[in-house]
């Protein structure tokens, strides 16, 4: 039997607005069955779901797997899209609590598996981590809001250079391309899903793009520095996709989810993605790309405007690194301190009645597929 095939994306992520969630789109509105974790650090949830992802995956079962923006090792759920299925952590700060329980939703405590007067010998020590630790998120949010500021600034000094003309004329070559000649809107039954395709984490930028994009044949590559245009290009592209009764998978910005950094139209085996020099994708990634078009939004700038804001721009550079560069450091910082944690509910746990759990709830899972 063949392996199951398996998508990553992040469902949620640090960003300049805080954690930003799209939860609500890992699984559909007709979910079958969700089963909902819940637990403190260290109780074993995500070993929990990854070793029911590998088993599925072993019996040749396609998943998603949702991955911690906060620690790319870590699991925050698996879905099996084609059977409406899904395991996913419950707890802060993507807290999930049943929509419909028993009927659909059912949590699974691993809380009920520790020991208690160890935790509470342990109190102190608790106490003073989860506080270390919400401290270092707000530091990093607030970093990220100062480096949101700067990449403003930076982008309305290039926005005074955009050469509208040529940008339209650029937008709409594009748009021909994927859409053909004639506009048709209101066919079809338009699916929209919003997810990460990226995460700022405390091993910095990651991304599983290969997995993504393994379907896609025809890919554009939309480059340039900020403020050059291709913010608006990936957001007219994801609106006239839905308008046209196309599905549209709709991966945001990992810095800023208000942007949009990869737009996905499964039917047309069509992606375009906002490439930037952190992300370090290869197209050479992509196994059955047959074409691939690099889109340079830069080259409707016109330079001799931009020279009047070059200082603008070099300070906003420079205020935008460092603000990012220590929201980052802090980010590695809360993630250290929850390791720590972990530690302390890792030597209450009973690990072998929760592996005991996690088989009855595979069990109740191949029942749904079967």
């Amino acid at each position: 039997m063949a392996k199951g095939r398996v998508k990553m994306v992040f469902p949620g992520g640090n960003t300049c607005m805080g954690f930003y969630s799209f939860y609500n789109y890992m699984v559909g509105k007709d979910a079958r069955r969700i089963f909902i974790l819940k637990g403190g650090p260290g109780t074993g949830k995500s070993t929990f779901m990854k070793r029911i992802g590998s088993e599925l995956l072993e019996r040749g079962i396609d998943l998603e797997y949702h991955w911690c923006s906060s620690d790319r090792e870590s699991l925050d759920g698996v879905a099996i899209p084609a059977y409406k299925v899904a395991i996913l952590d419950g707890t802060a700060p993507h807290v999930v609590d049943p929509s419909c329980p028993g009927a659909v939703d059912e949590i699974v405590n691993l809380g009920d598996y520790w020991d208690r007067d160890k935790l509470v010998s342990y109190k102190e020590e608790i106490i003073s981590l989860q506080s270390r630790v919400a401290h270092c998120f707000a530091t990093t949010y607030s970093s990220l809001g100062m480096a949101k500021l700067a990449r403003d600034e930076e982008k309305s000094c290039r926005d005074k250079a955009l050469d509208y003309q040529k940008f339209h004329c650029l937008t709409g070559e594009l748009f021909c391309q994927i859409f053909g000649q004639e506009i048709s809107w209101g066919n079809g039954v338009p699916k929209e899903r919003h997810l990460f395709a990226s995460a700022l984490t405390p091993q910095g930028i990651v991304h599983y793009l290969p997995t993504l994009l393994d379907e896609i044949t025809f890919l554009y590559l939309i480059e340039g520095d900020p403020g050059s245009g291709k913010e608006i290009i990936l957001q007219e592209l994801a609106e006239f996709a839905y308008r046209s009764g196309l599905t549209v998978d709709v991966y945001h910005c990992a810095f800023d989810p208000a942007q949009i950094d990869l737009l996905v139209l499964p039917e047309r085996k069509t992606a375009v993605l906002n490439l930037f020099t952190e992300l370090a994708f290869d197209p050479a990634s992509v196994p059955d790309l047959k074409y691939c078009e690099r889109i340079d939004c830069s080259t409707c700038l016109d330079l001799d405007t931009l020279k009047i804001y070059d200082r603008e721009l070099r300070e906003t550079e420079e205020l935008f690194n460092g603000c990012l560069e220590r929201g980052l450091h802090y980010l590695k910082g809360a993630r250290a301190a929850y390791q720590e944690l972990e530690g302390y509910y890792k030597d209450a746990m009973d690990f072998e009645a929760v592996d005991e759990r996690r088989q009855n709830v595979l069990a109740s899972i191949l029942e749904y597929i079967q």
